[in-house]
């Protein structure tokens, strides 16, 4: 690979043990390793043959260590220890690869290097990558755990410690989770750390003092490729900084040098190669290790494969299984049984330890099935609360006596169910199970509850609204010096039975005192803005109130009739009257007075606007609503500022002024209709210039009976055509309608006297006979 070009890979200790010190010294030179000063980090790894390390190492570090061919066969591919630079992380990253434990080329007895290259990484590496299969875990030799027991006892006599990184890689990952098997894996390393023998200097001192431990996971290289190199590259990014502080080697201790590597090195190597303390554990304790490990792997992928265990994990997995537990502690019964049988005459230790990983491994297998089996028992239990409570409250019956009968019932409903999902191999409980269903009954309650209680509450500001919203309007409407005492009692009076109403209502529930006292609260704030609200409207159309008020008062007498302006009216004292009247309107609508403020606002309009020549000589030429605030009257309560009072009462003057004009107009032209008399002078003209005339009628009697003859044919014209009424509405409009009544009455009296003409002889012929 090109990325892996400058790697500078070399061969630092061959098969045989002999350390290549040219080699290394070159691949110092090559790297540059001796001007890193301290900023340099090693990392090795070890596990077993055939375990993927080198290939690992070349996806993680961009190495190019020879990859065993698949097609070949399984065979040692690194023999020794391999060294290369990690190509582009930073600070300069060296890696070595050891040759892979347990292979069949060094044969069963002869595992002395493997120990000496296990122990030379973890005395020479920042960080020890462990590579170990997924399935391995538990066992001893693929695990390395007798290999690691003896390294960490000559490790502790031969060196100080150095806090040397431990990762757990673990390969072809399977579908246990991580966090089941890293638990496995620390508490095993625990128990190494704790039976290892340790010198007086390190009696006392804990494994954390020696190592950080660390484990990460990776899928199948050869059957989940693109995961595996995803996974691989989130953790190379771990390895960058990785001496900084929090880093992988954050807290490493003792560091050599870079340009004092190659002899530390050596003679760390040189030491290893001396010691002959590195002893194979005894025979008969390996052999009963791999033996029991064959037979539980042996049982357990029986117990995996077996059909009835198979069927029971699909069938569990979409609805309740009857008899679960007792199904379940059969088949474990029959494994258990099996491996006793077959390694009974093993060593009574690793018997008991690989059957009790055996049961371990079986537990966390069959848990998942028992945790849905009580999933089932959950989901079911609850969708029967959920039913027969919502039944129980359709029914009438009191809401904290249903909920409490239900949730006894079916709890216990609950507890008798589970107990055909026992399985008495475990240990387990249904508490986490039987809390979460405890959990889902009260949530629901709890949402019921909360769903009736806005029911009540939304119900009881809807009557409080009705028995508000159109009382209010009509007050405010009606406006008066009684008007804002009489909305508070009003309001006093409907939101104590509202309250009161809704308390009781309450009771069913058995709330909280405070939850209760703020729903109340809340009802009477409510009431509060209702009428605000309300206030707050009318305000906005202060106007045209005031408009209606005049126009009610100036145009309608005291016993509501409309009025005729005949001429007696006093207009400007019923102006004055309507005009005080809207005023007053305006003054209640200025303000929210829902507290007794003992405000002056009507006063303060009556003198600045009612009668502003008495209130300019009262205030010293000073304007009293030349402000933006009533004296007494909180700011959020003001409705119509001062100055806005003032700008409504000009506008409103200016928009009654033309009825007011309208009305004496009306009185000039009525004087003059009701008069039809000619006024004196012109009377005495007709008199002096008719003189002659008068003399001439005295003369001649028989004039004097045309015009009386004249005179009644007029009186019936003026009868007949109702000429008074005519000209009420004016001039013009007489004449108008007198031009279309008089032919048709002149015709009528015509034919009345025609037939007066004819009736006499009628009657003198009835009397003669």
């Amino acid at each position: 690979m090109d990325k892996a070009a400058n790697c500078c890979s070399t061969h630092l200790i061959d098969g045989d043990g002999t350390l290549n010190s040219a080699g290394l010294e070159k691949f110092m030179k090559e790297v540059k390793l001796a001007e890193c000063g301290l900023s340099y980090a090693v990392v090795s790894i070890m596990g077993p043959q055939s375990s993927g390390k080198s290939t690992l190492l070349n996806h993680l570090f961009h190495t190019n260590f020879q990859e065993m061919d698949a097609f070949k066969g399984r065979s040692q591919t690194t023999k020794g220890i391999w060294m290369a630079r990690c190509t582009g992380i930073e600070p300069c990253t060296v890696v070595m690869d050891l040759e892979g434990t347990d292979g069949r080329e060094r044969g069963e007895d002869d595992t002395a290097f493997e120990k000496q290259s296990a122990l030379f990484a973890l005395a020479v590496s920042d960080i020890v990558l462990i590579n170990m299969w997924c399935h391995d875990i538990g066992r001893e030799h693929a695990a390395n755990k007798p290999l690691l027991k003896t390294v960490f006892q000559v490790m502790m006599r031969l060196f100080s410690p150095r806090k040397t990184t431990l990762i757990f890689v673990i390969r072809d990952k399977t579908r246990t989770p991580l966090e089941n098997l890293e638990p496995v894996l620390r508490e095993d390393i625990q128990k190494i750390w704790d039976s290892v023998p340790k010198p007086e200097a390190h009696k006392e001192t804990p494994l954390s003092a020696f190592f950080n431990i660390e484990v990460v996971a990776l899928s199948s290289f050869e059957e989940k490729e693109e995961q595996f190199k995803e996974q691989v590259a989130n953790l190379r990014k771990r390895f960058f900084h990785s001496i900084a502080p929090g880093g992988l080697a954050g807290d490493r201790q003792g560091v050599v040098p870079a340009s004092g590597f190659r002899f530390s090195a050596e003679q760390i190597w040189k030491v290893i190669k001396e010691n002959r303390d590195l002893d194979l554990p005894a025979h008969k304790v390996m052999v009963a290790t791999v033996r029991c490990e064959e037979i539980a792997s042996e049982k357990y992928s029986a117990f995996v494969k077996n059909k009835e265990w198979c069927e029971l994990e699909d069938a569990v997995k979409i609805q309740l299984v009857p008899n679960f537990g007792k199904k379940i502690s059969s088949l474990l019964d029959t494994c258990f049984a099996g491996y006793d049988e077959e390694a009974a005459f093993f060593e009574e230790g690793v018997r008991n330890a690989k059957r009790k990983q055996l049961e371990e491994k079986l537990m966390l297998l069959v848990q998942v099935a028992y945790e849905s089996t009580l999933q089932h028992i959950r989901s079911e239990i609850l969708e029967k609360f959920i039913k027969t409570f919502d039944d129980a409250l359709s029914k009438g019956r009191g809401f904290q006596v249903a909920s409490r009968d239900c949730t006894a019932s079916f709890m216990k409903l609950f507890d008798e169910q589970c107990k055909g999902a026992i399985v008495k191999q475990a240990d387990w409980d249904s508490s986490k199970a039987r809390a979460k269903l405890a959990q889902d009954i009260d949530s629901h309650i709890a949402e019921v509850r909360t769903a009736k209680i806005a029911d009540l509450t939304a119900l009881s500001e809807s009557k409080v609204k009705e028995v508000l919203y159109a009382p209010v309007e009509a007050l405010l409407e009606g406006a008066a010096e009684d008007t804002w005492p009489a909305i508070r009692k009003l309001l006093r009076n409907e939101t104590k039975t509202a309250v009161s109403e809704l308390s009781d209502a309450l009771k069913g529930f058995e709330m909280d005192e405070d939850a209760k006292k703020n729903l109340l609260s809340r009802l009477e704030n409510f009431a509060r803005d209702v009428v605000e609200g309300k206030a707050k409207e009318e305000a906005a159309k202060a106007l045209h109130r005031m408009k209606e008020r005049f126009t009610t008062i100036f145009n309608h007498d005291t016993d509501q009739m409309p009025r005729i302006w005949t001429g007696k009216e006093d207009i400007r004292a019923i102006n004055k009257t309507a005009r005080i009247s809207s005023l007053k309107l305006l003054a209640v609508l200025a303000a929210i007075r829902l507290e007794d403020y003992a405000d002056k606002i009507e006063d303060t309009l009556l003198l600045a606007l009612g009668e502003p020549s008495k209130g300019a000589k009262s205030s010293n030429l000073q304007d009293p609503l030349a402000t933006s605030k009533w004296e007494q009257i909180p700011a959020p309560k003001t409705l119509i500022t001062p100055v806005q009072c003032k700008s409504l009462w000009s506008q409103f003057q200016k928009e009654t002024e033309y009825a007011v004009s309208q009305a004496i107009s009306a009185q000039k032209a009525n004087k003059q209709n009701s008069s039809w008399l000619p006024p004196p002078w012109a009377i005495l003209a007709l008199f002096v210039l008719g003189f002659n005339e008068f003399v001439t009628l005295l003369r001649n009697p028989l004039y004097l009976l045309f015009i009386f003859v004249g005179f009644l044919l007029l009186k019936a014209l003026w009868v007949q055509l109702d000429i008074a009424s005519a000209f009420e509405h004016g001039v013009l409009t007489g004449l108008l309608t007198l031009s279309t009544k008089l032919i048709p009455t002149i015709m009528h009296l015509m034919r009345k006297l025609a037939e007066e003409g004819q009736r006499p002889p009628a009657t003198a012929n009835a009397r003669g006979n």
